[in-house]
């Protein structure tokens, strides 16, 4: 399967393209000529993670029979110094919350996700260390 996207340059340092429907505009900050018009494409990598498994796990938790009240992920990830920067390790948090959240069950839906579902975390592994941790709040 191939997929493409066509990236237009709209001036300065902002950059715009459309997703199945949606508008997505990146630009830099003023600090490096840009003038803030959009977000910046190092954290959609983040993003795209972190929306790759948030639907495999959701997906993979309904099948399950588990219901959750709400599930938070956060990405942190550290950039080397030198150019090109880049991310260099990414770290998973999933904070679900619910009542008598079955751990398990959490922690095969993110595994599956991860191991098996996810290319976006597939294609990040080979490149970095990615860790993951699982929160739960009721």
């Amino acid at each position: 399967m191939k997929t493409s996207v066509d990236v237009k340059w709209t001036g300065n340092m902002s950059f715009e393209t459309e997703l199945f429907g949606h508008k997505l505009v990146m630009d830099a900050g003023p600090e490096n000529g840009g003038e803030n018009k959009g977000v910046r494409p190092k954290p959609l990598m983040l993003t795209a993670l972190a929306g790759c498994t948030g639907m495999d796990v959701v997906s993979i938790l309904k099948k399950m029979k588990v219901e959750v009240d709400d599930l938070n992920i956060v990405v942190e990830a550290s950039m080397t110094d030198e150019h090109p920067k880049y991310y260099d390790k990414m770290h998973v948090i999933y904070r679900f919350k619910g009542k008598n959240l079955p751990m398990d069950k959490l922690e095969r839906a993110v595994n599956l996700s991860e191991e098996k579902y996810c290319g976006v975390s597939a294609l990040y592994k080979i490149a970095i260390p990615v860790t993951t941790e699982i929160q739960v709040v009721e």
